[in-house]
């Protein structure tokens, strides 16, 4: 029998946030007349930046708004008071001729992301206006320390920057900012899965709590999942790029960001923030006035403890127990240790969920979903942990449903990633059902029809919604049903089920309904057959 999995992430949620903090600065003795910024912590005493202090060359770039030379990534001690000392370059193999800068590493340090101009193998790459961009990199770290299988990461462009990565403390999202297209300015912060067999998922715009119509940039993701980012785009801001935090709850934002507010953030730009253990202290750049020179690293210590609120958030993801794949919609119910229900949430689109929780008490959790078994799991808050759900799957005894006056193979929703036909793993599941009816009632055919919402170029729906009918009807044929019993159409927005057509305001949730497939079927009576 086949299970779906509940991974349930329980870590320690912070609600009170920088207003209510009180940081003492300074600007650290390692810092140049030129650029010097971008600080990563390389185990536990020792640092990586970004500086341009050893003169190469000098020129104009698109990024770089003053004549300066190349960046380069060095390493340094870091002391208890927060200066660097013994800086040296990181490593030959990774500096080259080209910009180096904003390294982040894996907590077992053998893995490193880093930004770099578009430069691999000894040959640079422009986009079509002949600039330079910046790109994101991979690497391996041997014993060494040295850089080994640099690899530019596949979501890259010639056409479009991306940089500045930024990893979660399971290390299975990568941030980074970048001016690709679908973003809402000039720069956005982004996030990527980084799957278990190594791969990436597609990137996702961070939306629009996060990201303006100016630049976002420098994305940091604390322990608590907490994200660090600098923007020139809020109201509120002091000047230039200024640093915010804001909370991330089962993949979204669902909080305005907060400016860290005066020492932190100053009348120039102020950016790069990162924390060292246990959010106490850490470092982050400025351009502000005082410096030694351009940009200038900074120490900080928060002089007044945070009041905290204990309160927990325990987080997760609907998944297919054997393949892994999403189930959104399932129905998540929380109870407290004496079995009151306390909350229930519906997972979203991603098969995400949350809960607010307190901390050092018991609840249980109970995942329900149509064709599902129901089944559950008690656990205690405490620690990061990870907890599993596994609930029987089983076929609806309900094989059809009667949807607007059509018959139809009744199935959960069929999603596609955004702008992408290809079926994915959740996807199969339900074709499978749709593949067993059809092998049921022999002579059953079956009229297929995608659909789009509205918020696109009326033909481009058209042609996507195309392009999945086509691909869904190619799923079923490979398994062996006769091309003769199974049509498809797109209709992209055509057929909308509400009122959600074009310049009309609607939620996630009221789109999502006209986001579907449908299969219609031809001839009824090969049911009675």
């Amino acid at each position: 029998m086949k299970k779906i999995t509940f991974i349930i992430v329980l870590f320690f949620g912070v609600f009170v946030f920088a207003q209510n903090q009180k940081y003492t600065i300074k600007n650290i003795e390692v810092n140049t007349e030129y650029q010097d910024f971008g600080v990563s912590y390389y185990g536990e005493n020792s640092v990586v930046f970004a500086s341009s202090r050893k003169i190469k060359n000098a020129r104009n770039r698109k990024w770089y708004l003053n004549k300066q030379p190349f960046l380069d990534l060095y390493k340094g001690t870091v002391t208890a008071t927060g200066e660097i000392t013994d800086v040296e370059l990181f490593s030959k193999k990774v500096n080259t001729k080209v910009h180096e800068s904003n390294a982040v590493f894996t907590k077992d340090l053998k893995t490193v992301y880093f930004s770099r101009d578009n430069y691999i193998n000894k040959k640079q790459k422009k986009d079509s206006n002949d600039w330079v961009l910046i790109q994101l990199f991979k690497a391996d770290v041997n014993e060494d320390g040295e850089f080994v299988n640099i690899e530019k990461l596949p979501f890259n462009s010639d056409e479009f920057d991306t940089g500045h990565p930024a990893l979660n403390f399971r290390e299975n999202k990568l941030y980074f900012t970048s001016n690709r297209p679908g973003g809402f300015g000039s720069t956005d912060i982004w996030v990527v899965d980084i799957n278990k067999d190594g791969t990436y998922g597609t990137p996702v715009n961070m939306g629009p709590n996060v990201n303006t119509a100016k630049k976002e940039m420098f994305p940091y993701i604390n322990s608590d999942n907490i994200l660090y980012f600098s923007s020139d785009g809020y109201r509120e801001g002091l000047g230039g790029l200024d640093i915010y935090e804001t909370k991330i709850i089962a993949n979204e934002v669902i909080e305005k960001p907060i400016n860290l507010g005066i020492p932190i953030n100053s009348d120039k730009d102020d950016f790069s923030i990162v924390f060292q253990k246990g959010n106490k202290t850490g470092h982050f750049t400025s351009k502000r006035e005082g410096g030694k020179g351009d940009d200038d690293i900074y120490y900080f210590e928060e002089l007044k403890p945070v009041k905290v609120n204990c309160e927990q958030f325990v987080e997760g993801q609907v998944r297919e127990k054997d393949s892994g794949a999403l189930l959104p919609g399932a129905l998540v119910v929380l109870y407290d240790g004496n079995g009151n229900k306390i909350e229930s949430v519906i997972a979203d689109k991603y098969a995400s969920f949350s809960f607010k929780v307190a901390c050092e008490t018991p609840y249980k959790v109970v995942g329900t979903k149509e064709n599902y078994n129901e089944d559950s799991e008690i656990f205690t808050t405490s620690n990061v942990v990870d907890l599993e759900l596994a609930i029987g799957l089983t076929l609806s005894p309900s094989e059809f449903v009667n949807v607007r006056g059509k018959l139809m193979v009744n199935i959960n929703p069929i999603y596609f990633d955004l702008d992408k036909s290809d079926i994915r793993k959740d996807a199969a599941i339900e074709l499978e059902k749709v593949l067993l009816i059809m092998r049921k009632y022999p002579n059953l055919k079956i009229d297929l029809g995608s659909h789009t919402d509205s918020r696109a170029p009326d033909l481009y729906n058209i042609k996507l919604s195309e392009r999945r009918a086509k691909s869904t009807r190619d799923w079923i044929i490979d398994k062996g049903i006769d091309p003769s019993r199974i049509t498809g159409k797109g209709y992209g927005e055509t057929q909308l089920v509400n009122k959600c057509s074009n310049g009309v305001k609607c939620s996630e949730p009221d789109h999502q309904l006209n986001r579907r497939t449908e299969f219609v079927i031809v001839n009824p009576d090969a049911i009675k057959q």
